[in-house]
């Protein structure tokens, strides 16, 4: 399966977000992060990873006698880079979007399920309608790339929490009519 297939599901997508910072985690304790997926699913899904070469083995040690692995992200190999992404068709692009946003859905959920306030926590969903032109929507692009850029490169601490951060743009409408 190749890497774009592997991130078209929603809890390996949820998977590869968990091992974000540099972390290394085991299945158990991925399991832990995501509670409301089953066991038998998160094991099943950091299995077609590792072989996929999105996950690398860390480290291993004897637990029950058994062989408990320790995973790593290859981020290299789990990133969409712009080429792909341009040649995919709208359909695709649909597939890639409900994924997601199922996603998206299922880490809100899980938040939710946990013991939550959002107003503690800064929780924001807003949707702003902008208008922009090409020179301006590729400013803003590469402003807000550099602020989450830098942001990325942190890793897991006592006072940091993970955070999923989910930018969406795209053209409402057409542009309007040039004003005679």
């Amino acid at each position: 399966m190749n890497p774009v297939d592997l991130l078209l599901h929603p809890v390996r997508l949820r998977i590869v977000h968990a091992m974000s910072g540099g972390r290394a985690l085991t299945t158990a304790q991925l399991c832990g992060l995501l509670p409301d997926v089953s066991k038998a699913t998160v094991y099943r899904h950091v299995g077609l990873l590792a072989e996929g070469g999105l996950l690398e083995v860390d480290g291993e040690q004897r637990v029950r006698g058994a062989v408990e692995r320790t995973y790593r992200l290859r981020r290299a190999r789990a990133v969409i880079d712009a080429e792909t992404a341009a040649s995919v068709s709208p359909e695709d692009h649909r597939r890639v979007f409900a994924v997601a946003m199922a996603t998206l859905l299922a880490e809100f959920n899980a938040y939710l399920d946990r013991d939550p306030d959002p107003a503690r926590d800064l929780v924001g969903y807003r949707q702003h309608a902008i208008w922009l032109s090409p020179r301006e929507r590729a400013e803003m692009i590469e402003e807000l790339r550099d602020v989450i850029v830098a942001r990325m490169a942190n890793e897991p601490s006592p006072e940091r929490t993970r955070h999923l951060l989910s930018p969406i743009l795209f053209p409402a409408e057409e542009p309007p009519a040039a004003l005679e």
